[in-house]
């Protein structure tokens, strides 16, 4: 009997055990799926915070939280709604016999109810985050242009903001209606109860009702849309960009009647769905489609027989505001456009009176003096420069124009047997200094003259603190500050080695080493007993992944710069774009549609400790002002002196302003409507092919300025000419910076532009035979880019010619600098000389100048060298000889072949 009542009791419990593990299970995984979704917001949130960016992380969290919270309601309480009205109905209209005997079940039938609206509402959650928090806070933070169109006599801000948050909510609204009218359809087809059931009747109305609402709002919405896009019907694009006469003429009323067709045609619905007429309920969407037909063969008609007659006079007051609002889209108004008299008055008084910007020539370039710093900087193969960038520094009192590039660490590059752990994350964490040389200097060699070199750092400019862990190369997190010393730079046969000194990190204590170490998946960095309580972890150390991540939605500069501060230390410089596609008026530069754009901050990376400051530097912009509105504790207005000493005007932003204000440079609206007077950007030959020119940063002294400053400029060409038209620059110095101007150069008078200076250093035979006879001899031509000086009331065009082995080790040397001016071109070793020959013949009678040549430099006299008689001559008698040398060498006749190279090379003698 015992043993029966301890049966009884075991088997009375156990259910309940299994009951309890089911839960207990239940919950942990919950807890897991949970802790894995939070984990990246966890560590995101720890990082943000670290960086002293917290608020911008729960500013975007909580927006996307509250999206997230009305998308479940809406549709959860939308579903709910839908399927209770619709069980109602059934119950009402059917007998018990002919309904499931779930639906009748009321608590069973409330389950799945909730349980297919929560289901309902988490697709509705996700699918309203997922349209974005970042249009939800600029319209809840909006502030005003100050501008309204002419038309509607709107603030700009009701185009950016509030008219995009209009259209999500009502298409979002409307899919929604039409989803959960089809379900009701689906259900009251059923024994055909939207004709005999009133609720059926009523519901159904209800839905429709709300379609024809929606529909009609958006309706009223499309007239305002047509300030924004140039498209008039679905064939056809107007001459305008923004409203114009089809516009409204016919597509703004078209919108009106089509919103009140919506409304009526819902109604009439309704009726004739209480009415069971199946046939008129199709008769109001029918005459709904016909409508949209007739209001598109409407449109075609107008811009086909109306408009393109007499195209100009239709659209004249439209091209107006097309004209103005690009203009302010671009801040391009109220650029003047001065006369540059294109003179031809270059003489040795003008050089002297322009010293500084002839100092400050660029007869160095880029992408050949990259590949040279990569062969004799590096110093070490785990080193590497990604990008060589134009900046300018006081050396010695002198206002000068350099090339600066960083010496990155790129740990792929180590061998095999040193990629281990400790060295990955704890001992290879940084690259070491800079590289700086003159722009235009060069060795006798053709190499660049450093200024800034070798480990450590030397030179012109000093620099305290040379460790960059933070850079544009694709770094992994590391732990400094751990028990293992920090590779610094090789010296001799030992290395240098270091310790991180800045706080900025994230502790490597508590939690904080648990959840970084599930976040990156680097477990060992749990059990190594190298780190410390005083270790830190840096993460994310490329500087576009971290600017990105702390601030997405700024668009960034793909060109960021590295300059070196009054203290020594290193930082990087990043241009932040904010761009906006709802301008009216105003004509997109992009495919996607971005019709507006502003460099309105800029953001300075830390190359040592990764601190980022986010300064404003056009706190006019009311794109700008929103996202202060919204960020108000991510903008600094206070910019220390020595990082605004190196702001650069962006040349992407340029390029855009540029190549709009070629277009929309015309004032005369004739003039602008046929396009006469279109200016382009020239081409030049680059690398030995035809590309178009790129801005270019000079260093040069304006009409009304007394001394140099640092420009950026863009020359233009006529359409479909190669002649130069004008040229377009904005200064980069102190109060100055981003003043745009344009000098236009008479229209009765010639000046050549870049492709046609291209054009006759190959047609004139002494240089193109030389350049002929290198390139056969085994090396390659390159040339480098062609740069229009303005210097006064005059233009000069220098380019450098470099020379590079076919070998794989060589390395491209500047050697030959090509001057042109007016119908004179010269080519010689250095740009000094070349300047020099130049005026020997545009100002013989002239006093000489007083360009110092680098290569003579140490030299206490200087012969007068003496032009070169029969050049052309012998440069025909040089060819012939290396065509046949290299003729004798394909025979095999070996001693020919050396006859032929002797001859050559005293032929060769005797020129030097």
């Amino acid at each position: 009997m015992d043993f029966t009542v301890f049966e009884n009791k075991a088997s009375k419990k156990k259910p309940a055990m299994s009951k309890f593990k089911i839960i207990a299970l239940a919950v942990i995984i919950i807890l897991l799926i949970s802790g894995a979704l939070s984990l990246s917001l966890i560590t995101d949130f720890i990082w943000m915070d670290n960086l002293g960016f917290k608020t911008i992380f729960t500013t975007i969290l909580g927006s996307k939280l509250l999206l997230s919270g009305i998308g479940f309601v809406l549709f959860l309480v939308l579903s709910a709604f839908t399927f209770f009205w619709v069980r109602s109905a059934y119950i009402s209209h059917l007998n018990r016999e002919q309904l499931p005997s779930i639906i009748l079940e009321k608590k069973k039938s409330n389950a799945i109810i909730y349980g297919i609206s929560i289901v309902i509402g988490l697709l509705g959650s996700s699918l309203v985050q997922g349209i974005g928090w970042e249009p939800l806070l600029k319209f809840l933070n909006q502030a005003s242009f100050g501008i309204t169109d002419p038309h509607f006599n709107m603030d700009i801000s009701f185009y950016m903001y509030t008219l995009p948050v209009l259209k999500i909510v009502l298409n979002l609204l409307l899919g929604l209606a039409i989803f959960f009218f089809f379900i009701e359809a689906g259900f009251y087809s059923v024994f055909s109860m939207y004709r005999k059931s009133k609720k059926a009747q009523v519901h159904m109305g209800i839905t429709v009702g709300f379609i024809g609402l929606l529909l009609a709002g958006l309706h009223l919405l499309a007239p305002y849309e047509t300030l924004l896009t140039n498209q008039v019907n679905i064939f056809q694009e107007s001459a305008v960009y923004g409203l114009s006469y089809t516009d409204q003429l016919i597509n703004i009323p078209k919108s009106y009647v089509l919103a009140a067709v919506a409304v009526i045609g819902a109604i009439w619905i309704i009726i004739a769905m209480n009415r069971g007429k199946l046939i008129s309920m199709v008769m109001p969407i029918a005459a709904y489609l016909v409508l949209v037909v007739i209001g598109q063969l409407a449109s075609i008609a107008v811009q086909s027989f109306v408009v393109s007659p007499n195209e100009f006079s239709r659209e004249e007051q439209y091209l107006a505001h097309n004209l103005e609002f690009t203009r302010a889209a671009y801040q391009l108004a109220g650029i003047e456009e001065q006369e540059h008299p294109a003179n031809d008055t270059l003489d040795n008084a003008m050089v002297e009176r322009n010293m500084k910007t002839i100092e400050n020539v660029r007869i160095n370039d880029v992408r050949p003096l990259q590949d040279v710093y990569d062969q004799t900087q590096t110093i070490r193969p785990y080193y590497t420069f990604n990008d060589v960038d134009i900046d300018r520094y006081m050396i010695d009192g002198d206002y000068e124009q350099v090339f600066i590039s960083a010496r990155e660490l790129r740990t792929e590059d180590l061998s095999e047997q040193a990629k281990t752990w400790e060295n990955l994350n704890l001992r290879y964490t940084h690259g070491y200094g800079i590289v700086m040389s003159h722009v235009n200097q060069v060795t006798p060699q053709g190499q660049p003259e450093y200024m800034v070199t070798n480990l450590p750092p030397q030179g012109e400019v000093d620099i305290t603190r040379p460790q960059i862990y933070f850079g544009e190369e694709s770094y992994d997190e590391i732990i400094v500050n751990s028990k293992k010393e920090e590779f610094d730079y090789p010296q001799g046969g030992d290395n240098v080695t270091s310790r991180y000194e800045a706080s900025e990190g994230i502790p490597m204590t508590g939690l904080n080493r648990l959840l970084f170490a599930i976040e990156t998946g680097n477990f060992r960095m749990l059990v190594s007993d190298q780190i410390t309580k005083d270790s830190y972890l840096l993460h994310t150390r490329n500087i576009m992944d971290r600017v990105n991540r702390i601030a997405p939605f700024f668009t960034y500069d793909s060109d960021p710069y590295i300059f070196i501060r009054e203290d020594g230390s290193l930082a990087w410089m990043i241009d932040a774009y904010l761009t906006e596609e709802k301008y009216p008026y105003a004509e997109p530069y992009t495919d996607s549609g971005d019709n507006y754009i502003r460099n309105s901050v800029k953001v300075v990376v830390d190359a040592y400790s990764g601190d980022v400051n986010f300064y404003v530097v056009d706190s006019s912009d009311p794109l700008l002002q929103t996202y202060q509105n919204i960020f108000p504790e991510l903008f600094e207005e206070e910019i220390p002196e020595d990082v605004q000493s190196h702001f650069r005007y962006p040349e992407m932003l340029f390029k855009v302003q540029a190549s709009v204000f070629g277009t929309y440079h015309m004032s005369n609206l004739e003039v602008f409507y046929n396009r006469e007077d279109v200016w382009e950007i020239p081409t030049e030959k680059y690398y030995n092919e035809d590309v178009e020119m790129e801005p270019y940063y000079v260093t040069m002294k304006l009409p009304d300025s007394d001394e140099e400053e640092f420009i950026l400029m863009q020359p233009y060409s006529p359409r479909n000419r190669q002649n130069m038209i004008a040229w377009m620059g904005v200064r980069n110095d102190g109060e100055n910076y981003g003043e745009i101007f344009v000098y236009r150069f008479p229209k009765h008078k010639s000046v050549y532009g870049p492709q046609q200076i291209e054009n006759r250093i190959n047609q004139d035979s002494v240089i193109s035979q030389q350049l002929n006879l290198w390139s056969q001899g085994g090396s390659e031509v390159i040339r480098g880019n062609l740069l229009a000086i303005p210097i006064e009331d005059t233009i000069l065009y220098v380019e450098p010619i470099y020379i590079e082995s076919s070998n794989e080790t060589s390395l491209p040397e500047v050697k030959q600098v090509v001057v042109a001016y007016e119908d004179y071109i010269v080519m010689e070793e250095s740009f000094e000389k070349a300047l020099d020959k130049m005026l020997e013949i545009v100002d013989p009678n002239g006093a000489p100048s007083d360009v110092e040549d680098p290569e003579t430099d140490n030299e206490e006299e200087e012969e007068t060298e003496e032009p070169l008689r029969n050049a052309e001559e012998t440069l025909q008698q040089l060819s012939e000889l290396f065509d046949d040398y290299q003729s004798s060498l394909t025979q095999g006749d070996w001693q020919k072949a050396a006859e032929l190279m002797i001859e050559i090379e005293t032929i060769l003698e005797e020129i030097q």
